[in-house]
């Protein structure tokens, strides 16, 4: 394996959308993680809503279809696997999806994370996240919102 495939930091074949894929082929240039804090802005536009000591909430950029909510709790320091992270982040996580859950009156949804090797995951990037998703059950022609592991 080269050193370059080893600093991969997204998987252009988990991308979903067109603009998507140009941004994660300008992070594969740039040889950056998009979601370590130093590089965060110039990659991902959309708001910080809240941040925490280990993690920061923010809308996705590129919401799953049929989805009425979808954020991001990003972990600050890069990890890329669960034993990479402090407990206490754990506790800290839970407080901040429960403010998302209280602050947007969410009535139901779900709570996704990925982690390790995209070939696993199907994740885009290769820093811990966590998906905080809420689907659009009254959009004409919803179909259930539906969280992808492997590849294939």
């Amino acid at each position: 394996m080269s050193d370059q495939t080893k600093k991969q930091f997204v998987d252009l074949d988990n991308a979903r959308e067109d603009e998507q894929r140009q941004v994660m082929q300008q992070i594969i240039d740039d040889q950056s993680c998009p979601f370590c804090l130093e590089n965060l802005r110039k990659y991902h536009k959309q708001q910080i809503l809240k941040e925490g000591q280990y993690w920061l909430l923010t809308p996705n950029q590129w919401p799953y279809e049929f989805t009425q909510h979808h954020f991001l709790a990003i972990l600050k320091e890069h990890a890329e696997k669960l034993s990479e992270v402090p407990p206490e982040a754990g506790k800290e996580l839970f407080e901040m999806i429960a403010w998302l859950e209280k602050e947007y009156q969410i009535p139901g949804g779900g709570v996704a994370m990925r982690f390790g090797d995209t070939n696993y995951s199907a994740g885009t990037v290769n820093h811990l996240h966590v998906q905080f998703i809420v689907p659009n059950i009254t959009q004409p022609g919803f179909k259930p919102v539906r969280v992808k592991l492997g590849k294939g």
